[in-house]
């Protein structure tokens, strides 16, 4: 181009136009209703228990309903971002755990096919953590235990204190949902930006490598481990990290760093997003991969109005939808 202005304005033009979402990847368009048989299994669903915070209005009314709107048969019940009240280690956060775990199993035996429930433990009450390993399974007969990505303490979940813990878990063959919690380092970091922003991810990859490069994986290999938000930066940072190995860590990774990673289950709350979600499909299998909402800390419409944009293969939909939480919860799976 010999005039400059001309060159200039089709340099801006070309760069505006590569602005623009195209409809067909960024998936811009209402979700219609999940279609699919029994409706989906959403592994990522929170309720508040008494005496428990949110950041938006929830009641077991409101989830059902919710449910009903976006074609959701069964939600798998986990306490609400809670933290620093069920891990501040003392009898109060024991009790607090008790209170809600209960509560969640009410809501279980009131609408037993529409929800699950995953029962907190007091993590950093290690004592009081097995106690309620075993209440809830013997008692309140849970699907699964939900912990947080750290205990609150300065201690993340492959830490040798909770050896214990673990060695109970796989004896009973659990599954075991790992929720973030940004940790005391990082809560309140002056950098402009709510943990929530980003420390969440951050620190869900901090608890997937704890126990993975502490062996907890390879020595309890009777226990199905589950985590949130497309793996959080997982899968992006895997190939760094595998590069990065902690000297002694190999003994535990038999078949490579990889293989251990891939062992987990990913919901995709929240993070159906088209960059998030091609990392996590590039790198885990598609067994591995569940649907999740994150309501009601996070409006159902954040994950399932991205789905159109993402042109999942029909099968592997049904896969992710429903199929592969039957093969974790097959109370639930479909006659």
């Amino acid at each position: 181009m010999t005039n400059r202005r001309q060159f200039l304005e089709t340099l801006a033009a070309a760069g505006a136009a590569s602005l623009v979402p195209s409809s067909g990847v960024f998936g811009q368009g209402r979700a219609a209703k999940l279609n699919v048989r029994g409706g989906a299994i959403d592994v990522h669903h929170h309720f508040v228990p008494p005496g428990g915070t949110t950041n938006r209005p929830w009641s077991p009314q409101m989830s059902l309903e919710q449910m009903d709107k976006f074609g959701i048969g069964v939600a798998i019940l986990s306490m609400t971002q809670n933290g620093e009240l069920l891990y501040n280690g003392t009898e109060k956060g024991r009790a607090a755990v008790r209170a809600g775990n209960e509560y969640g199993a009410k809501l279980m035996q009131q609408y037993p096919k529409q929800f699950g429930l995953m029962g907190g433990i007091p993590m950093p009450d290690l004592e009081g953590s097995l106690r309620e390993v075993e209440y809830a399974y013997d008692t309140l007969k849970v699907d699964a235990i939900g912990i947080y990505t750290n205990d609150n303490q300065g201690r993340w979940p492959g830490d040798p204190y909770f050896e214990p813990l673990w060695q109970e878990l796989n004896r009973r063959n659990a599954i075991v949902y790992m929720h973030p919690l940004a940790p005391q380092c990082c809560s309140d970091l002056k950098y402009g930006a709510a943990a929530s922003m980003v420390e969440y991810d951050f620190d869900v990859t901090r608890g997937v490598v704890s126990l993975v490069v502490n062996g907890v994986i390879f020595r309890y290999p009777n226990i199905r481990f589950m985590t949130v938000h497309s793996g959080g930066t997982v899968p992006m940072l895997a190939g760094r990290m595998n590069d990065r190995v902690p000297r002694g860590a190999e003994q535990y990774l038999p078949n490579g760093l990889y293989a251990e990673l891939r062992k987990w289950y990913y919901d995709v709350a929240h993070a159906t997003f088209p960059w998030p979600y091609a990392a996590m499909k590039a790198f885990m299998p598609e067994s591995q991969i569940l649907f999740g909402t994150d309501y009601a800390p996070e409006p159902i419409e954040s994950t399932v109005d991205q789905l159109p944009g993402l042109k999942l293969p029909r099968a592997f939909e049904q896969m992710m939808l429903r199929g592969n939480a039957e093969r974790l919860f097959p109370r639930f799976k479909v006659a």
